[in-house]
């Protein structure tokens, strides 16, 4: 198939459901890519599910870019988006271009930054300069101090309005694309009906257009996954397997075979 893109990806909404996925190095993005995932996005969900860190908020720059780089050279179909990590937006609209732009010289062929109407000026400049945005709206992870934790949004009608007006001030700003993170499935279809823009839900219900899963999760590597994620392999078992017998032959001397000696 082509190689998906921005007018591709608008095309997409009303048409055909995107499954999307998180994507941290090369091996598993050209598997991903191989199998016809139409959007990799090289999420600061790395923090948690490579380096350990407790939460998004630690991821660096420099970790996103390396990132970034690496699925973009193995990536040959898929959009490949980058998450802006904590504080490479926030402390000002200069300092974000610049990391946006550097985003893009990776391989990146999108950002990815949450906020709704806050955000929206921003989102209107990296536009004007040619960098396509990816808006994020509902729970968003890099407010967790602010939650109190990962906590649903939107329950109540004004939170929901909220939401509601997040969403549709950013698809003004020009989005091409916007991110419910777990709200409501009613208010993630009350929102996809009224925006032009693909939206990408994760734990927010089926109507979306698109759908997000870490990789992690799908693949059954994190054992720990949120209660929405259907795992579509449980590669923990085999990974502990192998290593295991791994192990086991070396000590037995089985490995390597006496032909290889």
């Amino acid at each position: 198939m082509k190689k998906w893109n921005v007018a591709s990806v608008r095309a997409s909404k009303g048409v055909r459901k995107l499954g999307c996925c998180t994507a941290y190095d090369a091996c598993f993005a050209r598997l991903a890519d191989e199998a016809g995932v139409p959007i990799l996005l090289v999420g600061d969900s790395m923090g948690m599910t490579v380096l350990g860190y407790g939460t998004t908020l630690p991821v660096k720059m420099e970790e996103t870019l390396s990132a970034t780089a690496a699925v973009a050279r193995a990536a040959k179909d898929a959009l490949v988006v980058a998450d802006l990590p904590f504080g490479s937006y926030q402390c000002g609209d200069d300092l974000a271009m610049e990391n946006a732009v550097k985003c893009i010289k990776a391989g990146a062929d999108a950002v990815k930054l949450e906020g709704g109407a806050r955000v929206c000026g921003l989102i209107k400049r990296m536009t004007e300069a040619g960098i396509p945005v990816l808006a994020h709206v509902g729970m968003t992870p890099q407010s967790v101090n602010e939650y109190g934790g990962f906590k649903r949004q939107g329950k109540t009608r004004e939170a929901a309005d909220q939401v509601l007006a997040d969403a549709k001030a950013v698809e003004a700003a020009g989005a091409i694309a916007v991110t419910l993170e777990c709200i409501p499935s009613e208010l993630a279809a009350e929102i996809t009906a009224a925006l032009g823009i693909v939206t990408v839900g994760i734990g927010a219900g089926p109507v979306c257009d698109a759908q997000w899963l870490v990789m992690h999760d799908l693949l059954g590597l994190n054992e720990s996954a949120p209660s929405f994620v259907k795992q579509y392999a449980h590669l923990a078992d085999d990974v502990r397997r192998a290593f295991s017998a791994y192990v086991a032959e070396v000590a037995d001397g089985t490995f390597p075979p006496a032909q290889e000696r």
